[in-house]
């Protein structure tokens, strides 16, 4: 049984980026202004949902972003 948990290594395949909130949306989802110049609907993490961390239009912020969906993102940091 341990081989198999071995397999199941989580590989991180996201990138990171600066932007800048733009606008607030409901459910804690906001438009972000990324650094290359695309905006994108970004939600905030968990960990930054448990501690109450408040995000403004105007709050420079780094973004992580998969592969899969270049229009989306995770709020994962607040400067």
């Amino acid at each position: 049984m341990a081989g198999f948990y071995n397999s199941m290594v989580k590989v991180k395949e996201t990138t990171e980026i600066n932007g800048v909130v733009e606008q607030s949306l409901p459910n804690t989802m906001f438009r972000v202004g990324l650094s290359d110049g695309s905006v994108i609907l970004t939600t905030l993490t968990g960990k930054m949902r448990r501690n109450y961390v408040r995000i403004f239009p105007g709050d420079r912020v780094r973004v992580e972003m998969t592969p899969y969906d270049e229009q989306r993102g995770r709020i994962i940091y607040k400067y």
